[in-house]
């Protein structure tokens, strides 16, 4: 089932303690008016306030310059998690075949309605907030075991994301003057956990800054949901062919 609890022996190793569980998922509802599905570990409820596109690392630093400062994002288990508009998933596939990508296989996801996500911890001042007794890891510390008996999110590799064995996507750069510079896109939990790239703000509509199909040459502050698929498409069709040349001749050919 879902992530199990802690035995009375010892904690399984990356689970959340209960009472910081019930913070995480009053500051989701009640700060944020988030839904979340019952169980355990907390897991958002999608396509009610947003939907999300999952992508590699490569391709979800090259969508941070087309969303807007407070476009909340996402990083778990070396793939980005891109917050967008509620609806976005059904418009995916209709979308990408309008952008000549329908025929590709992409390393591309869109979640919504009827799936879930894991929640991110909230930023750690934000608990803190809530529960000053309670002390809770920074998100910044790098390795270690944190407060709560929660171990530290360790440091991390390429762009601030972990890459799996054998991965070879290079680093992300950040655009801009700071081209020359790998892209922190955050850190890993322990066991691949899910953080925020990019925290969303209590008190803010989420929606006003979320990738929207209505956007496309109209006005508002939300991002262009066309241009963005149309972006991380391409940065996850450049990982597909970069890793098919990476192959051997001999797989290449059995796997055509």
């Amino acid at each position: 089932m879902f992530g199990a609890l802690p035995s009375v022996t010892g904690r399984t190793p990356g689970a959340i303690p209960r009472p910081r569980r019930c913070r995480v998922r009053r500051w989701y509802e009640d700060a944020l008016g988030w839904p979340t599905a019952p169980g355990d570990p907390v897991r958002l409820a999608l396509g009610v306030r947003f939907d999300v596109l999952d992508v590699p690392a490569e391709a979800g630093a090259a969508a941070l310059r087309r969303l807007g400062p407070r476009s909340p994002v996402a990083v778990r288990g070396g793939r980005v998690q891109l917050l967008v508009a509620a609806g976005s998933a059904e418009e995916l596939p209709g979308l990408l075949e309008w952008l000549d990508w329908g025929t590709l296989p992409l390393d591309l996801r869109a979640l919504g309605s009827g799936a879930c996500l894991q929640a991110p911890l909230p930023p750690a001042a934000s608990l803190r907030e809530e529960a000053p007794s309670l002390r809770v890891p920074d998100a910044r510390s790098a390795g270690g075991t944190g407060d709560a008996g929660v171990p530290s999110p360790p440091a991390t590799g390429v762009a601030g994301v972990p890459s799996p064995p054998g991965a070879d996507v290079p680093p992300p750069r950040a655009p801009g003057p700071g081209a020359g510079r790998p892209l922190p896109l955050g850190r890993l939990g322990s066991q691949g956990a899910a953080v925020w790239l990019r925290p969303p703000e209590p008190g803010c509509e989420v929606e006003a800054s979320l990738p929207t199909l209505s956007a496309l040459g109209g006005g508002g502050d939300a991002p262009d949901l066309v241009r963005l698929v149309d972006t991380v498409a391409t940065h996850c069709h450049r990982v597909r062919l970069r890793r098919a040349g990476a192959q051997p001749p001999a797989s290449r050919t059995q796997g055509r």
